[in-house]
């Protein structure tokens, strides 16, 4: 079972109702989330995962800099994941990255994903997490995308206690490596209720575990973001941007971020509202998903992840035009949603 701490007097206010029992709440919310609101938005770092463009670093690198951005979020180096990468090879990419002038905003790893269902061996991701706690001082990146375990089978209540479990104790050894776990809603037993998130929340209660929101997974996974983003939205530090359609026989097809189902722009439009700085990583599937491999290899992949930043600046512009007083940003709640 999972052992509750007590949290602080001066703790955060919680992003939604407490679970857990009267007065139970997350850990105040990290540095950069989107907890106060500023009175205009404040630049953040557009970013996006490399491999999406690119096996290699330098295809990854390219792309980036073909978008003039520069930041970057690493998932794999030539088809290896990150953390089965060798550290002499991290060791070059590190001096690279820096002579290019782009830095990294999350490492991307495979803890509690889709391949690793909660009754798997643990050891798997203690050792990924103990290889990235060395792998992210050499890229100067502290912060951990995890989710929160598939099920194998378990009832419902015995598939929570022991992902929570896991990722406590995955987030205390974090925290004493100074590393920031970020829970995608995505595959896992968190990964697409509020209620769910703001448990694991609760329960682990420490400011090294934060919410990672990616704008895309309601679709495929059955849910609409932004119901889901509102509780939620005081501990986002770090954001996905994708966009998908699903078609009549249940399959999901990705889409230029805004031409989809997932209503991103409203999404986006929520996000800076509430003053989120973090970053704004794109991760169309447009060309690659990890879980399926290649899609549409007939197009390019570096062009298609182009194509999918240039739109997401787009939207990004379309938004931010005119803030201020009585601007787009002031009004937010007042305007109207993207439909599926």
């Amino acid at each position: 079972m999972t052992t509750r701490h007590t949290v602080p007097p001066d703790g955060g206010r919680p992003a939604g109702p407490a679970t857990q029992g009267a007065g139970a709440r997350p850990h105040a919310p990290a540095s950069g989330g989107a907890e106060a609101r500023p009175q205009a938005p404040v630049p953040h770092p557009l970013a996006g995962i490399g491999d999406e463009a690119a096996p290699s670093l330098d295809g990854q690198l390219a792309a980036v800099r073909a978008l003039g951005w520069h930041a970057v979020e690493l998932r794999s180096l030539d088809g290896v994941a990150l953390a089965d990468v060798p550290a002499a090879d991290i060791r070059e990419a590190a001096r690279r990255l820096a002579g290019a002038g782009i830095r990294v905003v999350a490492l991307a790893s495979r803890i509690g994903n889709w391949s690793r269902p909660v009754t798997g061996d643990l050891a798997l991701d203690l050792d990924e997490l103990r290889v990235l706690e060395e792998y992210a001082a050499l890229l100067d990146c502290p912060r951990v995308r995890v989710m929160s375990y598939p099920n194998d089978g378990l009832p419902q209540d015995e598939w929570g206690s022991r992902a929570i479990e896991r990722l406590g104790l995955l987030t205390r050894r974090a925290e004493t490596a100074g590393l920031t776990l970020l829970h995608e809603n995505c595959s896992g037993w968190a990964g697409s209720d509020a209620d769910r998130t703001l448990r694991l929340l609760t329960e682990v209660n420490s400011p090294a575990l934060r919410v990672l929101f990616d704008t895309g997974n309601g679709v495929p996974h059955g849910y609409r973001a932004a119901d889901l983003l509102g509780p939620l939205l005081p501990y986002v530090a770090h954001v996905h941007v994708k966009d998908a359609v699903r078609g009549p026989d249940g399959t999901t097809a990705y889409v230029l971020p805004g031409d989809g189902e997932a209503e991103v722009e409203h999404c986006l439009r929520t996000l800076l509202a509430a003053g989120y700085t973090g970053p704004l990583s794109l991760e169309p599937h447009l060309a690659l998903r990890p879980h399926e491999g290649l899609l549409r290899p007939g197009e390019d992949a570096a062009d298609l992840f182009v194509r999918a930043g240039r739109r997401l600046e787009e939207l990004l512009a379309g938004l931010t035009a005119g803030n201020g007083p009585g601007g787009p940003l002031e009004h937010a709640a007042s305007r109207p949603r993207r439909t599926p």
